[in-house]
C-alpha cells in the first residue's frame, strides 16, 4: 500500500513551522517557533536553522544517553562549514 502522506512534510504558519513526520510504524509533530536562538533566520529558513543548531547543541553535550538513543535511531549529526557568500560567514 503506498500513502503519500508517509515521510517528511514542512508546513509553514504564521510565526512559525509544523513539520510532520509518518511513517507506517511512527507518527510526530515538531513544532518550531521563534526563539532565543532562532529570531535572527527568516521565517522562511527558520525551521532549518532550528534544527540545525538544536542538533549542534544536542552533540555538544557530549552525554553519553544522547549519543546512544541517537545510536540506537542511526541518527548523527555533524556541522559544516557556512557557505563563503553567506550573510552568515560574512564577518
Amino acid at each position: 500500500m503506498t500513502n503519500t502522506a508517509y515521510g517528511l512534510n514542512r508546513r509553514p504558519g504564521d510565526g512559525s513551522d509544523r513539520l510532520e513526520m509518518r511513517c507506517e510504524h511512527q507518527n510526530g509533530l515538531l513544532y518550531m517557533v521563534p526563539g532565543e536562538r532562532s529570531w535572527v533566520c527568516s521565517d522562511e529558513h527558520r525551521y532549518a536553522h532550528v534544527l540545525a543548531g538544536f542538533f549542534k547543541e544536542l552533540a555538544a553535550l557530549n552525554d553519553a544517553r544522547v549519543r546512544e538513543a541517537m545510536n540506537r535511531w542511526g541518527l548523527y549529526y555533524r556541522e559544516r562549514p557556512l557557505d563563503e557568500g553567506s550573510e552568515a560567514a560574512t564577518p
